[in-house]
């Protein structure tokens, strides 16, 4: 059974961090490219961050800079860190194990960016 589970969510003020991390299971994670995606209430799930097998990361326009998403393949775990968090960061963030035509989806966790 596939399982993905992110965490790191919560409530952060303007200007503040946040490190996600998505521990997966049920495959062999070295194999998979890794993603971050996002949806706001009203807004269309966008992909925020991916990274390839090899480690190579890219990023969406909207987020180069502030967020960086990294791999250890020991822990098969992937990671979001997230800095100057700004309010229309505010959103679920899912993470996405992909591999052909494989794809697999975590539960979300909610990022809430205000003061």
């Amino acid at each position: 059974q596939v399982q993905l589970v992110e965490s790191g969510g919560g409530l952060v003020q303007p200007g503040g961090s946040l490190r996600l991390s998505c521990a997966a299971s049920g495959i062999t994670f070295s194999l998979y490219r890794m993603g971050w995606y996002r949806q706001a209430p009203g807004k269309q799930r966008e992909l925020v961050a991916s990274i390839t097998t090899g480690g190579s990361p890219n990023y969406a326009a909207s987020v180069e800079g502030r967020f960086t998403i990294a791999r250890d393949n020991a822990k098969n775990t992937v990671y979001l860190q997230i800095n100057n968090l700004q309010p229309n960061d505010t959103a679920a963030y899912y993470c996405t194990a992909a591999w052909i035509s494989r794809q697999y989806w975590g539960q979300g966790t909610q990022v809430t960016v205000s003061s």
